[in-house]
């Protein structure tokens, strides 16, 4: 058995091999969440990269002329009804 380290909960000791073995495992915890941070931020990346380009998309089908002479119909007003400026009903 190895040697008995006191553990900061008092009467509570633990031997350096099971402490080894613990650290161990807290290591190899750490190193599967830094991986898999790293696989989370190179999807964020492309998912950012993918709505700039979506983004960029449809700022340029907004700026050309429609020549149907259609216009984007305001999504805020309710059907049949004529907007309030002052906000109340």
């Amino acid at each position: 058995m190895g040697v008995l380290l006191p553990v900061l909960l008092g009467t509570v000791y633990i031997s350096k091999t099971a402490m080894d073995r613990v650290n161990s495992n807290l290591y190899l915890q750490n190193c599967y969440i830094m991986k898999e941070n790293e696989r989370l931020r190179k999807k964020a990346q492309l998912l950012n990269q993918e709505n700039q380009a979506l983004l960029s998309e449809l700022k340029q089908k907004l700026s050309k002329p429609n020549s149907k002479g259609n216009t984007l119909p305001d999504l805020n007003l309710s059907s049949g009804s004529a907007p309030n400026p002052s906000g109340s009903s």
